[in-house]
């Protein structure tokens, strides 16, 4: 079995991600190979709890409410639309979802209390909840693990270096230290990346060591290729090629051998071929469904289509065991969180 390091130098992941694509592919697919599961794919499914008017300066973002994109600001969902999304998702083979929100950090007040019931609720229903709020203190880490959240996403989106370009807001250190948090609280991390922001090859490279060398490696890594929208400052990247989405996901896979890697947001613009290539070099992880947030994404059913093509098989909710959760809230039916 391949063995897991937290001690990658740049040199190293430079060499593994230059190297011949072919070769680079099929060592990411041997060491794919040795987990016996490596035809199963999580399938997860993304909404929008709270849409538009985010403080931040995010320059790909849509819901930055100072970029003219089109996106309505909407209050937060009711719980019983979140149930039903959810709902809507298992059936159609999700076994996680994953609720996010446009706010630069969470606050503690009368939304935050809804996100709490929206967790206990989404758990009950047997599915693995993920939220991406923004920013976290410790407390409100806990209260969410105390709540059965499962995962938590905060992605780093790209090198240290390059960070400021993209935002400036919040720093990089910032990002870190509600990786800590989370953490801290026993929630499995869930960060990564986009490319196509015009990022070189070294920011690409320098934002995997950064997940690499952390003590534990996040228990899942999105790899996002960046969806352009009119409005924002970056309106105007052209699409990142598939070929640097394979690289990206077989380099993870090297250097990451345990973690869930994400295919994420560009699915829309990939063939089945070029998603099978992105398979072949490591991801187990897709989300499903009609839209990331606010950007398309592929239909359940055009997703099942793929999966029996190419032999895949949708993983299963808790198979890495539920939260530590408190017994009241494992024994909640659906019934009395609703």
């Amino acid at each position: 079995m391949t063995e897991v390091r937290y001690d990658w130098t740049q040199e190293e992941i430079s060499k593994i991600y230059h190297s011949p694509l072919l070769d680079l592919i099929f060592r990411a697919a041997t060491i794919h190979r040795e987990n016996k599961d490596y035809a199963e794919v999580q399938i997860s499914s993304l909404i929008s709890i709270k849409t538009g008017g985010c403080p931040e300066d995010c320059a790909y973002c849509p819901q930055a409410a100072r970029y003219n994109t089109g996106v309505d600001v909407h209050a937060i969902m009711p719980k019983e639309e979140v149930i039903a999304v959810a709902q809507k998702a298992k059936n159609g083979g999700a076994s996680r979802l994953c609720m996010g929100a446009a706010w630069r950090e969470v606050r503690d007040n009368r939304d935050f209390d809804k996100v709490i019931d929206m967790v206990k609720a989404v758990n009950a229903m047997d599915m693995e909840v993920c939220c991406t709020l923004g920013m976290l203190t410790e407390s409100q880490a806990q209260r969410l693990a105390d709540a059965g959240l499962y995962a938590y996403n905060h992605n780093l989106d790209t090198s240290e270096d390059d960070y400021k370009r993209i935002i400036t807001t919040r720093t990089y250190d910032d990002r870190l230290q509600t990786l800590d948090h989370v953490r801290k609280a026993k929630i499995s991390v869930c960060s990564g990346g986009i490319i196509g922001l015009g990022e070189t090859a070294q920011d690409r490279i320098s934002m995997l060591k950064t997940l690499s060398n952390m003590p534990k490696h996040p228990e899942s890594v999105p790899i996002n290729a960046l969806v352009p929208v009119q409005g924002t400052p970056l309106a105007n990247q052209p699409r990142v090629s598939v070929w640097d989405m394979v690289r990206m996901i077989a380099t993870t896979r090297i250097i990451m051998p345990k973690t869930v890697v994400r295919l994420s947001a560009g699915r829309t613009e990939m063939s089945t071929v070029e998603q099978a290539m992105c398979f072949m070099a490591g991801a187990n992880s897709i989300f499903a469904g009609e839209k990331l947030l606010t950007t398309p994404n592929p239909s359940f059913d055009e997703d099942m289509a793929m999966f029996q093509l190419l032999g895949l098989t949708p993983r299963k909710a808790f198979k890495n065991g539920r939260p530590n959760v408190s017994k009241e809230i494992k024994e909640m039916s659906i019934n009395e969180v609703i």
